[in-house]
């Protein structure tokens, strides 16, 4: 399966495609892939993703799923790359990991079948949907800050092609420690159904990402973590302390209700308080 990555090299944005452990660009050169400095493999005019999708994460809220699948918005600024640091902003607490598969659209997309989805997809690669849970009570509605925040969506880090997503495992690890373990199968709505579902209203063009949801046992991290998402490739990145607080002269704060709480540490989302313990 080709895998395509964009880096920079020599000051400048080069694309590479993947040979073993190295990257090759257009003019020959090698780079190492351990040693390149990676960027995200796509510049999206937007990003979109679906609220609960797999199974294990309904499950896991005691949920029950809607009848189509709902969806958020990320916006550009969110953008982050393989081995970028995610950044969680002095004065809050409840940073989620979420590892899932994020689809790339190839050619302008718009009112098609799932059928034909495919012919609209360039490919694949990972995600990881950071969730910043401290503004929950103050952002339900839209998850602006929640998941839109700076640094909060890193992908890559390559855009794999021809791949296809049945029976796929997607795995998250924390320290090295393995903290979800999904697979596509388990998801209620599969790559070609959302792409169509979106494209219904909202004219998706190449380079946009669309993010298809994620296992169960999303869990805070904290300064110092490293975080890696595998299934198409490994996708690296470690959480930083944010050098700034909150300002406080404006706008609603950080919280930490039960809503936010339970919410962070995957308890159930109507019994509030029914939660396994907090990391020590």
């Amino acid at each position: 399966m080709p895998e395509y990555r964009r880096i920079l090299l020599d000051g400048a944005v080069v694309e590479a495609v993947r040979e073993g452990d190295a990257l090759v660009t257009g003019d020959g050169r090698r780079v190492a892939a351990r040693e390149a400095r990676h960027l995200p493999p796509v510049v999206p005019s937007k990003v979109i993703a679906v609220h609960l999708n797999h199974l294990s994460r309904v499950a896991e809220f005691q949920a029950r799923l809607p009848a189509a699948p709902t969806y958020f918005h990320k916006p550009t600024s969110a953008l982050n790359s393989h081995q970028g640091a995610v950044v969680r902003p002095e004065g809050c607490k409840w940073l989620n990991y979420e590892g899932e598969v994020a689809i790339v659209i190839g050619r302008t997309t718009r009112n098609i079948a799932p059928e034909q989805a495919a012919e609209h997809i360039a490919g694949y690669t990972i995600a990881n949907d950071y969730g910043l849970h401290d503004f929950r009570d103050t952002d339900a509605g839209s998850m602006l800050r929640v998941k839109g925040s700076d640094t909060l969506c890193p992908l890559g880090p390559g855009l794999v092609t021809d791949w296809d997503f049945h029976g796929k495992y997607l795995r998250t690890y924390v320290n090295g420690g393995l903290a979800q373990d999904g697979s596509t199968d388990e998801m209620k709505w599969d790559m070609h159904y959302l792409v169509a579902d979106i494209a219904r209203t909202i004219t998706l063009y190449p380079g946009d990402v669309l993010l298809s949801g994620t296992p169960a046992n999303s869990r805070p991290v904290r300064p110092g973590d490293v975080v890696e998402v595998e299934g198409l490739g490994r996708l690296t990145n470690h959480i930083v302390a944010g050098p700034v607080p909150i300002r406080t002269d404006v706008g609603a704060q950080p919280t930490e209700s039960e809503e936010v709480r339970s919410t962070a540490l995957g308890g159930d989302w109507e019994f509030r308080g029914i939660r396994p313990p907090e990391r020590p």
